[in-house]
């Protein structure tokens, strides 16, 4: 196949448009060092054949990658991983611990996904998903470090999207690869260079306080860029932080109005959200209008209604079982 899309950021890192949903809406990493290299996130399982021709294209052998690392696992970003790794001989899976079963056995996982979307999207969107040879799994917890080549990857605990995810600082830049904690950002809202950003809220784990705090975290580490899956290099980090922040806690906010909302709630989630992306269109000055910003941001609204459904469901069942052991 032709080599794919391809955006080179300088320090060795590189970005692949792994062509999930739309073009530059889902990017996988490849870091650089010393002729090896590290593939942050993989895309589906679809996306393999378009990250193999990336390392040929960049001239990386598949025996010179020495590992495969994972932000989260959840499909649009770990569906790859097994399929990769059957052709990467070398290559060794670095995820967080919570994640590292579904990649060894990734049925729950698939059966989620297709719970959402359904076996047939499933197939369709995602591909067969291979599982993990155990004793190719590295189990990354907060603090830990790896080394590319002498380069080292440290991991910090990221929750807040997800609870199996994680931040990877790269140490020879200080760059963080965020994975979804840093939300959702796309070039066509670009304004002059002006970069903007807004929070995925996605099934089954949002925890607004857990990723308040692990934006907080961001900000301590003092990056001078942030990757993000959903897509790209980003700068002006505290700007954009302080945004998230002020969009998560709005998100909230949303979900609780209509926590008791009954048959309805559903239509009003998404509705408050598709509120929320038109009302951000109008703030940062988005380039796109209204019909096209909501269309841009079809599957973002659905997935946040019911990533806030998820949450809501959540503290409802731990409201009562507090009250059952009172």
């Amino acid at each position: 196949m032709a080599a794919p899309a391809t955006i080179e950021y300088g320090e060795g890192i590189f970005a692949v448009d792994t062509l999930y949903d739309r073009a530059q809406q889902t990017a996988a990493y490849v870091i650089v060092e010393g002729g090896r290299a590290a593939i942050v996130d993989t895309g589906t399982a679809r996306a393999a054949p378009r990250l193999l021709a990336a390392l040929a294209a960049l001239g990386i052998d598949p025996q010179a990658v020495d590992w495969v690392v994972l932000t989260h696992v959840h499909l649009d970003h770990a569906g790859g991983a097994g399929a990769l790794l059957a052709r990467l001989p070398n290559a060794r899976l670095a995820v967080h611990p919570r994640g590292a079963p579904h990649m060894a056995d990734p049925s729950r996982l698939v059966a989620a996904t297709a719970a959402i979307y359904g076996a047939a999207e499933l197939q369709r969107v995602y591909g067969e998903i291979l599982p993990v040879a155990r004793d190719r799994i590295v189990e990354v917890a907060d603090g830990a470090t790896l080394r590319l080549a002498g380069r080292e990857l440290q991991f910090c605990d990221a929750p807040g999207h997800a609870r199996h995810h994680v931040l990877v600082r790269d140490g020879r830049t200080g760059h963080l690869f965020a994975g979804d904690c840093f939300g959702l950002s796309y070039r066509e809202l670009d304004v002059e260079g002006r970069q903007s950003v807004f929070p995925t809220t996605s099934p089954s784990q949002f925890d607004p306080e857990a990723l308040t705090a692990t934006l907080d975290r961001v900000l301590a580490l003092a990056p001078e860029a942030v990757y993000v899956a959903h897509f790209g290099q980003l700068h002006e980090v505290a700007r954009l932080a302080a945004d998230l922040k002020r969009l998560v806690a709005a998100h909230a906010a949303l979900g609780r109005a209509h926590r008791r909302a009954g048959a309805a709630r559903f239509r009003l989630l998404k509705e408050g959200v598709s509120a929320l992306v038109l009302e951000e269109r109008s703030r940062q000055g988005w380039p796109l209008g209204e019909r096209e910003t909501l269309a841009l941001f079809a599957l973002d609204i659905e997935l946040n209604a019911q990533g806030l459904a998820a949450w809501l469901d959540a503290e409802e069942r731990r409201r009562r079982s507090s009250l059952g052991n009172d």
